[in-house]
């Protein structure tokens, strides 16, 4: 062995064995007890045990101001922390260090941190002891695991009869924690029962018992992935990807994008139209509801009371409301462009005008007691509000000119 035990040790004061600690651990890996690895490179064998489990009483040792460790460890290729990123949290535990400072050296996210310490500190000391977490982890990793309901007879008994009293799987897991409140080893969601009658090979439910369901399914549907959208509306959508480039510069005045602000409950609605190039607002009047039938009128109401040139095209999300935007294309010859889901910012005009007039009409408040009066006064005053996009010109001023060339 070309380890030699130093023989002045004295002196050290608080610094941290750095070498006999390497040692110690080398021979632990080889299969060295305690008390051997501890003899063999010169440290008692508490030592030894303070530095395989943790010390048993942190608060009688003090970090010194420069503690002496090795540098960071280099973020682990697997997401699972490894054995000796759990010693490194003990020290640092030890020395009273956060999560936070742990975490930032380990290259690991805080949260992990924190759950690998909540879930492996010992049971009844609280302690977080490395090799013991080592050990904790490995053991909870293999797969598949066996599921809770086949371990527990009383609990697959009890799911069993209430199926075959066509409770449904969220009925039968509230009725388990009413009923054995103080028991977590009854308590399930109902995502378990599923699993248990849907997954093959478990055997912990009776497969027939799934015809008790109110589905009646033998197999679980899967869910409809992405790519396999149902068509949102009979007529195709046009997306945004195909509308003109020129569109795109607001350089050409006449390509308007759509919205409704909702009332209520949902229970009102009215409609909100926004010129790309000069801001300008119009407001849509929908007094009886919002269908798509009753949208479409109103839009083709609004637009023929514009210049045709003036009218080159309208974006609009896919909201429900644009059902009929074949039959608005066909009366008013515009064609309607839909914007991707979940994208707002693809109509980013009407977006901000949205929110400027809800100082006019405030989210759940009833938008059928405004008459069309009224909201051709609002979009009055909002076309006559300077913006700085327009060089401080008013949308109105913008228009009249388009309107005077």
């Amino acid at each position: 062995m070309t380890f030699e035990i130093r023989g002045d040790r004295q002196p050290q004061g608080p610094r941290k064995l750095c070498a006999e600690r390497e040692e110690y651990f080398r021979l632990v890996r080889q299969g060295y007890s305690n008390k051997e690895a501890s003899r063999l490179v010169g440290v008692h064998e508490r030592t030894g045990r303070e530095w395989r489990n943790g010390r048993t009483d942190p608060s009688r040792f003090r970090a010194p101001a420069h503690p002496e460790r090795a540098p960071a460890a280099v973020p682990a290729e697997s997401r699972y922390l490894r054995e000796d990123e759990r010693i490194h949290i003990a020290d640092r535990l030890r020395e009273k260090a956060t999560i936070r400072a742990i975490a930032a050296e380990l290259g690991r996210s805080p949260s992990t941190v924190g759950r690998e310490i909540q879930r492996n500190c010992h049971p009844e000391s609280g302690r977080y002891r490395p090799h013991a977490a080592q050990a904790r982890a490995d053991a909870r990793r293999p797969r598949p695991k066996p599921g809770k309901i086949g371990q527990n007879p009383q609990l697959r008994d009890f799911i069993q009869d209430h199926l075959d009293l066509k409770w449904s799987p969220e009925q039968i897991c509230q009725a388990l924690r009413a009923q054995f409140p103080e028991r977590p080893e009854m308590h399930v969601v109902h995502e378990t029962v599923y699993q248990a009658l849907y997954v093959q090979g478990r055997g912990e439910l009776r497969r027939e018992l799934a015809a008790a369901l109110r589905t009646g399914r033998a197999r679980r549907t899967p869910r409809r992935r992405a790519q396999q959208r149902q068509p949102r509306f009979a007529t195709p959508m046009v997306m945004i990807s195909e509308r003109p480039a020129d569109v795109e510069d607001r350089a050409v005045p006449g390509h308007w994008e759509g919205d409704l602000i909702i009332g209520k409950d949902g229970a009102s609605a009215i409609g909100t139209l926004v010129e790309r190039a000069t801001r300008y607002v119009m407001l849509l009047h929908l007094p009886h509801g919002r269908t798509a039938e009753q949208v479409r009128d109103a839009l083709v109401e609004t637009v023929q009371t514009l210049p045709a040139h003036l009218v080159r095209s309208l974006t609009w999300d896919q909201g429900s409301e644009m059902a009929a935007h074949g039959s608005f294309t066909t009366a008013t010859d515009i064609p309607v462009y839909f914007c991707d889901p979940a994208s707002p910012w693809q109509r980013g005009s009407n977006e901000n005008t949205n929110g400027l007039l809800r100082q006019y009409f405030p989210k759940g408040t009833d938008l059928r007691v405004h008459g069309a009066d009224h909201l051709v006064a609002v979009a009055a005053e909002l076309n006559g509000r300077p913006r700085k996009t327009l060089d401080w010109e008013t949308p109105a001023e913008r228009l009249h000119k388009l309107l005077a060339a």
